[in-house]
């Protein structure tokens, strides 16, 4: 298989999902400020830093301000990372590939771009149009992995999407629970309180974890929502789930067998789901979670550069 094809796959898989979960967020965050006491400000800037693209945003904009950061993150096309830019640069790495991926596919991704640059060029940005833009990212993502899954030979090319795919999910999730503990509670003794427990929920939400965690537990609390979202075998948008499914993908394309290692990446994904294979929420919580949190995302930014390295180059 050219590294070229293994490549556009796995971007391919990644930006789409990017797209999903920033859409998740934004969606989220916009309903959270809505239930918030009047005494509180909305904060719009954690949403930024949890992209990673403060730098980049100050540049442009002069204040956090609810429509900026809106912008920013969903029709800016200087934004690399915005949600036009990920269905952009899906589509694009989906055409270098069109003789690879099903008709089916192209179509669905296709689509999704023209609706996508159909909202970018309105600029009239109305709460009915944003909930109608981020209602289309996410129910076409949704397709897409549908398509994907049930059109496409389950071969190399899918397994690099797959891993594209998880790996990316899982990089959000952690990103995603670090903006909470780190950004949104402003002040230490709220900790515990209702308002602790809205943003909780909240986060649970953007995972579209809140009706499987509430089957699973009968309260909600910190660690038992950590432990849900971090450490659950069974759930599809938990790390350690994520992290599993990379790993079959990446064994699927080397040949080894399950607990062996033919490669850095591999071993760097299958260390990875060890260590949340045994961790506690207790263990997170008392050596700090926003700690913890720094170095999954370094670990998975790592396998990220060690799957470049190794199949791209």
């Amino acid at each position: 298989m050219l590294s070229r094809v293994a490549n556009s796959m796995y971007w391919m898989g990644r930006y789409i999902e990017r797209a999903e979960n920033y859409a998740r967020f934004i969606d989220v965050i916009k309903t959270l400020a809505l239930e918030l006491p009047p005494t509180l400000k909305e904060q719009w800037q954690p949403l930024v830093a949890m992209t990673g693209d403060s730098a980049l945003y100050e540049a442009k904009y002069k204040s956090y301000t609810k429509t900026n950061v809106l912008k920013f993150l969903t029709v800016d096309g200087d934004n690399p990372n915005s949600v036009f830019s990920c269905i952009s640069n899906a589509r694009e790495n989906a055409r270098t590939i069109r003789d690879t991926i099903t008709i089916e596919v192209w179509y669905q991704i296709n689509e999704l771009y023209l609706s996508v640059q159909n909202k970018q060029k309105k600029n009239v940005w109305t709460d009915h149009v944003l909930n109608e833009f981020l209602k289309e990212i996410i129910n076409g993502s949704h397709l897409y992995t549908g398509i994907i899954h049930t059109t496409f030979s389950h071969e190399e090319a899918w397994n690099f999407s797959m891993l594209g795919r998880m790996l990316e999910r899982a990089d959000k999730i952690v990103r995603m629970v670090d903006m909470k503990y780190y950004y949104l509670l402003p002040k230490i003794e709220l900790v515990g309180t209702p308002l602790d427990l809205l943003q909780w929920t909240s986060i649970l939400k953007a995972a579209s974890a809140y009706e499987m965690f509430r089957k699973n537990y009968p309260r909600l609390s910190a660690d038992r929502i950590l432990e849900f979202l971090l450490l659950n075998r069974n759930f599809p948008r938990s790390v350690k789930y994520c992290l599993s499914r990379a790993e079959e993908s990446m064994n699927s394309i080397t040949g080894s067998v399950h607990g062996q290692y033919s490669c850095k990446p591999e071993k760097e994904i299958g260390r990875l789901s060890a260590e949340l294979s045994f961790v506690e929420p207790e263990e997170i919580l008392k050596t700090g979670l926003h700690e913890y949190l720094i170095g999954l995302e370094s670990s998975l930014n790592d396998i990220g550069l060690a799957i470049t390295e190794k199949f791209f180059f």
